[in-house]
């Protein structure tokens, strides 16, 4: 069972239990979905907690639940739950023996559940409305109810490898053989023999460009530009180069200020009795 408040939700208003329930689903589609319907109210029918008790893995068993869903016997979403203090969203997962359609799902979330209908047909999934249509394009490949139901889990396969209608019509009907002599099991060949590869997006190879800005002026310069994260404006002056320390002198006065210098420590009249040194070797 799942924790106080979450698991299994039965939608309302279903038909009484028949064990023609999940026909129209393949076998794997039908036995997870026999299951789930036999589980009390509040049941995890999270896709580990299926995986320990199912014959299948938890990658077989999302896919599953995404066909179920498609086929209109499941759906996840949030809900609102709020008192006095708190406020919060869960995940709801409603489950429907009876397959619903799009609208009615809708209607439900609002909390309008419509009436019944009396002829109330599954919601077919992407694949299966393409095998259907299949013989329109061939009229040689025109298949059965069962057959597209049969067929149904490997066209979804196409389609989550990003394949087309037009690349799978082209490839279902591209060259076919005179006579056809089975429909069902040359399409079955055929979706196994040319099942593209998974389509692998190339990791974007991504130019990182900076700029600084002044700190102040938000004005953008370069990084020696920018002392001290100011640009020199800011910092009361228009020469960009980096300040020396306290009592630094300028490149262009240290000839003159060395003179004085030298002036003020050895008296002119002593200049000439000193022997220069010689150079270190």
């Amino acid at each position: 069972m799942a924790n106080p408040g979450y698991g299994k939700r039965s939608a309302p208003s279903q038909h009484p239990r028949t064990h023609r329930d999940f026909a129209h689903l393949p076998p794997r589609e039908a036995s997870v979905a026999t299951y789930i319907d036999r589980l009390p109210e509040g049941a995890d029918i999270s896709v580990k907690t299926l995986a320990k008790v199912l014959p299948y893995g938890q990658c077989a068993l999302r896919t599953t639940l995404n066909r179920l869903q498609d086929a209109g016997h499941l759906r996840r979403g949030s809900e609102c739950v709020a008192n006095d203090e708190v406020l919060l969203w869960v995940t709801r997962t409603f489950f429907s023996r009876t397959a619903r359609d799009d609208d009615w799902w809708e209607a439900f979330t609002r909390g309008d559940v419509p009436p019944e209908q009396k002829h109330q047909h599954p919601t077919r999934s992407r694949a299966f409305v393409l095998l259907a249509a299949l013989g329109r394009t061939a009229p040689a490949l025109t298949l059965s109810a069962a057959d597209c139901a049969a067929l149904e889990p490997q066209v979804t396969d196409w389609f989550e490898r990003g394949a087309t209608e037009a690349e799978l019509l082209h490839a279902l009907t591209d060259g076919l053989p005179t006579p056809v002599h089975h429909a069902a099991a040359l399409v079955r060949r055929r979706l196994l023999d040319k099942m593209p590869p998974e389509r692998v997006t190339p990791a974007q190879q991504w130019t990182v460009l900076r700029t600084l800005e002044c700190s102040e002026c938000r004005a953008p310069g370069s990084a020696q530009a920018l002392i001290g994260g100011r640009c020199g404006p800011c910092r009361g002056n228009t020469v960009t180069t980096p300040a020396g320390p306290a009592g630094a002198v300028p490149a262009t006065g240290v000839r003159s200020r060395m003179s004085e210098v030298r002036a003020a420590l050895t008296p002119r009249s002593e200049r000439s009795a000193i022997r220069p040194r010689s150079p270190r070797t």
